[in-house]
C-alpha cells in the first residue's frame, strides 16, 4: 500500500511502469520462498522516471533508500569505465554481490547506465540471478536487481507516437505491446550492455519495464510536485512558464518532452525570484 501511494503521488505519466512494478514487487514480497531473485529492467529516455522509481522501490525495502548499506548503486561509466578491464570488473562484481547478500539476503542492486556498460560485464551476475537454491552456500533468492537503461527508448517512443497518431489513448498501451520489442531490441543492440547477454538468453529478466515519453501535462505535474516539495504555493503561471521552456518532439506536433522532467528543478530555480 505504501509503495502504491508513493508511485501514485510521485511518478507521473507511467501507468505501465507503475502497474508492472507494483504487481512484480507484491508477488515477490508475498512469496515466502521465491525461486530466484527479482530482476527488473527499466527502459526509456532520460527524465521519464527510471531512477526515481528505483529509489522509491529501494526505500520501501530499506527505509534509508540509497543511503542504506543494503542498497547498492552501480554506474557503468564510474564503476566499469575501461573496456580492457572487463575480466577484473566481473570478478569484483561477483565478490561484491556475494559479500553483500551474505550480510543481507534482501539486498537491492541497481545498475544505472546499462546502455554504457561494456558487453560481457553484466553476465558476471548471471549465476546469482538463476534458479539455484544456493551458490557456494549463499542464497540469492530474496535479493532484488534493477537495470536502468536508455536502450530501447526509441522503440518505446515510436510505439507511443503510433498510438497517438492512430487516435488511441496513451493509457491503452499495454505491456504486451512493448515487452517483446524491448527484449529483442535490447538483446540485439550493441550499445545496450545486454548485447547477446546470457541473462536475456536464459530468460532471467522477470520484466522489461517500458517508460513512456512524457507529455506537457506530465511535465506540469512534475513542476507542481517540485514546487510543493520546496514549500511554495503552486502558481499555475510559473508551472506553465517552466513547461513552455522545455523542448518537445516530434518537431511538427511537439507532443513529448525531449528531456522528460529532467531539467524541471533547474528551470524552477530560475523562476524562484517570482
Amino acid at each position: 500500500a505504501a509503495l502504491k501511494a508513493q508511485l501514485d503521488n510521485r511518478l507521473f505519466g507511467q501507468h505501465l511502469a507503475k502497474d508492472v512494478v507494483l504487481k512484480a514487487v507484491l508477488g515477490f514480497s508475498n512469496n515466502p520462498s521465491p525461486k530466484k531473485p527479482l530482476m527488473l529492467s527499466l527502459h526509456g529516455w532520460a527524465g521519464t522516471g527510471k531512477n526515481f522509481l528505483s529509489q522509491i522501490l529501494a526505500e520501501q525495502v530499506h527505509p534509508a533508500g540509497l543511503r542504506s548499506k543494503f542498497v547498492h548503486l552501480f554506474l557503468a561509466t564510474l564503476h566499469f569505465p575501461h573496456q580492457d578491464q572487463v575480466k577484473l570488473y566481473k570478478e569484483q562484481l561477483q565478490n561484491w554481490i556475494r559479500g553483500n547478500v551474505s550480510a543481507c539476503p534482501s539486498s537491492v542492486f541497481i545498475f544505472d547506465e546499462m546502455d554504457k556498460m561494456h558487453p560481457g560485464v553484466i553476465d558476471a551476475i548471471k549465476p546469482f540471478l538463476d534458479y539455484y537454491e544456493e551458490v557456494d552456500g549463499v542464497s540469492y533468492r530474496k535479493a532484488i536487481f534493477i537495470f536502468l537503461s536508455n536502450a530501447g527508448g526509441d522503440l518505446i517512443n515510436k510505439a507511443a507516437l503510433d498510438f497517438w497518431t492512430s487516435g488511441k489513448r496513451r493509457e491503452d498501451i499495454q505491456l504486451k505491446d512493448l515487452e517483446p520489442l524491448l527484449s529483442v531490441g535490447v538483446f540485439n543492440n550493441k550499445n545496450s550492455g545486454l548485447w547477446h547477454s546470457s541473462i536475456i538468453d536464459r530468460n532471467l529478466i522477470d520484466y522489461f519495464v517500458p517508460f513512456l515519453p512524457l507529455e506537457q501535462k506530465h511535465v506540469k505535474m512534475c513542476v507542481r510536485a517540485e514546487m510543493a516539495a520546496r514549500g511554495y504555493a503552486v502558481d499555475e503561471k510559473i508551472v506553465q512558464a517552466v513547461a513552455d521552456e522545455m523542448t518537445y518532439f516530434p518537431k511538427e506536433q511537439k507532443i513529448y518532452s525531449d528531456k522528460g522532467c529532467k531539467t524541471v528543478q533547474a528551470k524552477l530555480d530560475i523562476h524562484e525570484d517570482l
